[in-house]
């Protein structure tokens, strides 16, 4: 067999940092990592929520507030984590924010564009930088990072938050041609139309319309769902999948009517 390949579907005894991790995909992720032995960083703006989520996974998480729209910021908190962890086997950018917003909309737009980009697409590249010399030192190290449908298509008066994940589905690509002579894979989820705090404010008879509308399954999806493919991406077995952008949308972006 290939020195490269590692058969082991186990994350256990695992490093791993998620972002946006206070809520919604990013507290599953959690869970569901910590539940198979992986140690988890945990974090988000809310560090009382990021130690709610911690604490739900025992002494296999530890929380930390981290603002990914600030350089400084991910550059302490990525260092303190390698330090208080050991190292960092697995790198999950998910942090995310709405924004709607009408291109007429004067000033308004250009703050959300700049946020948009700031806290969704530029983040992403400078957690990858701060993590990589300690995810060079591992034997499984694993990058992956989230966009959405919205990178796959868009919906009007989404442009902000459009053009930040279409970054995100190119950046992945980059990303895994630079890293993957050295063993470093990178790789992104598009998670469609899932119930999170995001999605919450849609009123459920609206939901119900969209999903039957337009995924082939008929419904929106649960965050734990996306959970279980992040974890099968992140396995040191997942060494020979790197590049890749997979909806995990129930079917939308396959259904023509």
């Amino acid at each position: 067999m290939n020195t490269a390949v590692n058969p082991e579907r186990s994350v256990a005894g695992r490093v791993a940092i998620v972002t946006g991790a206070a809520s919604g995909m990013g507290r599953a992720m959690v869970r569901l990592f910590g539940s198979e032995g992986a140690r988890v960083a945990v974090t988000d703006l809310d560090r009382a929520a990021c130690e709610a989520v911690a604490k739900e996974c025992g002494d296999n998480a530890r929380a930390y507030a981290l603002d990914v729209s600030d350089k400084e910021a991910i550059e302490t908190v990525v260092g303190q984590i390698a330090e208080d962890f050991g190292g960092i086997d697995i790198l999950v950018n998910n942090a995310g924010i709405s924004a709607f917003c009408a291109l007429d909309a004067g000033e308004e737009y250009e703050e959300i564009w700049h946020r948009a980009l700031a806290v969704m697409l530029t983040s992403h590249q400078r957690m990858v930088r701060a993590a990589l010399p300690h995810l060079r030192q591992s034997d499984a190290p694993r990058i992956l990072n989230f966009a959405s449908t919205e990178g796959l298509g868009a919906t009007p008066g989404d442009t902000p938050y459009v053009a930040a994940k279409t970054g995100v589905t190119g950046l992945t690509r980059g990303l895994a041609v630079d890293l993957g002579p050295e063993g470093i894979t990178v790789n992104c989820i598009c998670p469609g139309p899932i119930r999170t705090a995001m999605t919450e404010a849609v009123p459920e008879e609206h939901k119900t319309i969209f999903a039957k509308r337009r995924t082939a399954l008929r419904r929106y999806g649960e965050p734990e769902e996306v959970a279980q493919v992040a974890l099968s991406l992140v396995l040191p077995a997942a060494s020979y999948i790197t590049g890749a952008v997979i909806p995990v949308d129930g079917g939308l972006m396959a259904r023509n009517a």
